[in-house]
C-alpha cells in the first residue's frame, strides 16, 4: 500500500488547464507506523460497535442487537492484546481502560445469556447500563491516544 505525497496543481493563466505538476509516492510504512494504525483502528471500532449497540431507547430490546455486542466485545478483547505491549504510563492507563470495558462488556453478555425467558425492560436495561460503561472506558481511551498524538514532536 502507497500513499500520494507532494501533489502540486498547476493552473494556467486562462484557468482552463488543470494539470498535477509532480507527485511522489512512497510506501505506507515510511510515513507511519502501520501497529499504530491498526492499534488506533480497533480503538476507534470498539467504540463505535459500543456506542451503535447503547444508542437506542434503553428499554426496547429491538433497539439493542445481540450480535453487536458480541462484536464489540470481540474488537475490545483485540484492542486489549494490541495494548499489552506498550510499557509506558500511558500504556498502563490504555490497558485500564480496556480491561474495564471489556469487564463490562462480558457482564453484558452474562447477564442477556443467562436471562430467562424473553428479554424485558429491566434486564436489557441491565445489559445497555453496563455496555454504556465499557463505552465511557472506550471514550477514555480514544481520548488518552489523542492526548498522546497530540504531544508527540515529529
Amino acid at each position: 500500500m502507497s500513499i500520494l505525497i507532494g501533489v502540486r496543481i498547476v493552473f494556467r493563466g486562462d484557468g482552463r488547464d488543470v494539470g498535477l505538476h509532480w507527485f511522489h509516492f512512497l510506501p505506507l510504512g515510511e510515513i507511519m507506523r502501520s501497529e499504530r494504525v491498526w492499534f488506533g483502528f480497533f480503538i476507534l471500532l470498539a467504540l463505535t460497535l459500543n456506542f451503535g449497540f447503547v444508542y437506542g431507547d434503553i428499554n426496547i430490546p429491538e433497539h439493542h442487537d445481540k450480535i453487536e455486542l458480541y462484536l464489540a466485545f470481540i474488537v475490545s478483547v483485540v484492542s486489549t492484546v494490541l495494548k499489552l505491549g506498550d510499557r509506558s504510563q500511558l500504556g498502563a492507563l490504555l490497558l485500564a481502560t480496556s480491561l474495564v470495558a471489556d469487564a463490562q462488556l462480558l457482564i453484558a453478555i452474562g447477564v442477556w445469556t443467562f436471562s430467562v425467558g424473553l428479554l424485558d425492560g429491566s434486564t436489557i436495561a441491565t445489559i445497555v447500563s453496563f455496555t454504556a460503561g465499557a463505552c465511557v472506558a472506550n471514550i477514555v481511551s480514544v481520548v488518552l491516544i489523542v492526548i498522546e498524538a497530540a504531544t508527540l514532536r515529529r
